[in-house]
């Protein structure tokens, strides 16, 4: 007698299907969490203080120095306002 569990007196070929399935299921919830839970809090190694780290006040300085809206002179004065209240310590912004 041929059943699911014994095929001519040993596992059938369905068998085979059991790491799809479960790799389905693995990438479906991974899917779905992605889309729902995980949405809009970002990276954990990018996120700083919630916000994403290209939207620091220092980022923004520093974009704006790059794109010539402010000069090097009060580039460097905000960013000494910065520092201030930051709290960035040591040269080059290492915390």
């Amino acid at each position: 007698m041929q059943t699911l569990a014994h095929w001519d007196g040993g596992p059938g070929p369905w068998i085979l299907f059991f790491p799809l399935i479960w790799a389905t299921v693995v990438i479906g919830v991974v899917t779905v969490l992605r889309r729902t839970a995980w949405r809009g809090r970002g990276a954990p190694w990018r996120a700083v203080d919630g916000r994403p780290a290209g939207d620091s006040p220092i980022a923004v300085l520093g974009r704006r120095f790059a794109s010539g809206e402010i000069d090097e002179d009060e580039y460097w004065r905000r960013l000494s306002v910065l520092d201030d209240q930051f709290g960035r310590t040591g040269k080059g912004g290492a915390a």
